[in-house]
């Protein structure tokens, strides 16, 4: 579903620019649900890229996370650190693409 397939280099530069951030978003005991996935997405259309912490007491797994973004958005899994995901997708509005104006252009 994803709407931009990435390569090796654009990768790379995600992975260098989301080295800084710290995660925005937390998965706890209460697992996945469209209701997070919708908060997820909005805040991405508003940052292009962020970081998602899967907690300790967590009932579900990096991977199950990683195909449920996947599955059920446009947005992309660019690297998992431990329990930490690196999510990128592209805005809708062009004023918030500073991200994937510098990715479009490696």
């Amino acid at each position: 579903m994803c709407n931009m397939k990435l390569r090796g280099k654009q990768k790379r530069y995600l992975r260098s620019e989301a080295h800084h951030l710290k995660p925005i978003f937390q998965i706890g005991k209460d697992g996945l649900s469209e209701v997070w996935l919708d908060e997820v997405l909005k805040a991405l259309d508003k940052r292009e890229l962020l970081k998602v912490n899967i907690l300790q007491n967590s009932l579900v797994e990096v991977e199950e996370v990683k195909e449920f973004i996947e599955n059920n958005s446009d947005a992309q899994v660019i690297q998992t650190i431990g329990n930490v995901l690196v999510l990128f997708k592209k805005s809708g509005k062009v004023e918030n693409q500073k991200i994937s104006v510098k990715v479009a252009e490696l």
